[in-house]
């Protein structure tokens, strides 16, 4: 890959994913479009730009689908499904109390185990959450990885990977070596594919925002025009749950940490969540991930 190559396929990345590779990262590319490049029947990453640079949109789709991470797994990183359960739910079903209604939305929703461990959570809730009408919203750059989710198939691997044997039990399905869960559950999330950098404006506002693990890959200016609009997509006493590696701390104000909870966040001058503990779900769901 010759030095003009990379800086198109960084620039062509930016533009249209919001992926922001630094000089270094020729090998992450070579990487993920040589297979690529052998799929498309060209020798090489070098006339994979050239089919690009003459206007292949199909080529382009595939290159920003290969070089979007998608690494997930249920339960991923524990602490942010203990938030929700004790700090998150407790606040929102008081605050909702009126309308029993709450709008989720996990931005980076990839091929869903994040939202389905959210649609087992509160599942787990049970009577707590009758009569109220839920919504999760998932949604993806990559249309593929948003088709497998929504087929909710997973392999043994995917299914050992965070969540807890009690839940696989109760809402999977087995056939074969492949794992699918409930239609019930299936039934909670919608999917829509959605590119970050534009509009989402027409998805409504939401309660709970899960956007985790993906601003990590966006240079400063486009982290803070999206905290911008997650801002205008959040009612004004939601909750904002961001990756470990994430913060809006140094680069907007429209958002404030939560005291002492990592990677919660509320609108600012939203009013302070309820104390801890208001909830009964089960200690596994808290397990879940170790």
């Amino acid at each position: 890959m010759t030095p003009p190559d990379y800086e198109y396929l960084r620039k062509l990345l930016k533009d249209h994913s919001g992926l922001d590779l630094s000089a270094d990262k020729q090998y992450l590319i070579e990487s993920r479009l040589l297979p690529l490049s052998r799929k498309c029947g060209v020798p090489g990453i070098g006339e994979l730009v050239q089919k690009m640079k003459g206007g292949s949109s199909s080529i382009i789709a595939q290159v920003v689908e290969a070089m979007t991470t998608n690494e997930t797994f249920f339960f991923r990183d524990k602490v942010p499904f203990e938030h929700f359960r004790d700090a998150i739910m407790p606040d929102v079903l008081k605050a909702r109390a009126s309308r029993k209604s709450i709008r989720i939305w996990c931005a980076a929703g990839s091929t869903g185990q994040e939202p389905y461990s959210l649609a087992m959570s509160l599942k787990e809730m049970g009577a707590a959450l009758a009569g109220w009408r839920v919504e999760i919203i998932a949604t993806d750059l990559s249309t593929e990885v948003l088709e497998k989710s929504k087929s909710g198939v997973y392999s043994q691997f995917e299914v050992q990977r965070g969540l807890p044997i009690q839940l696989l039990v109760k809402y999977f399905k087995q056939n074969g070596e492949l794992w699918q869960i409930s239609p019930e559950l299936r039934a909670m999330v919608q999917h829509r594919q959605l590119n970050l950098l534009h509009d989402f404006s027409q998805l409504g506002t939401f309660d709970i925002i899960f956007c985790r693990n993906v601003l990590i890959y966006f240079d400063q200016d486009t982290k803070i025009n999206i905290f911008g609009r997650l801002a205008k997509a959040m009612e004004s006493d939601g909750f904002l749950v961001l990756g470990a590696a994430e913060t809006v701390v140094g680069l907007t104000d429209v958002f404030k940490p939560f005291p002492d909870k990592r990677g919660l966040y509320r609108p600012s001058g939203a009013r302070a969540a309820s104390p801890l503990g208001a909830t009964s779900m089960p200690k596994f769901v808290a397990m879940a991930g170790r």
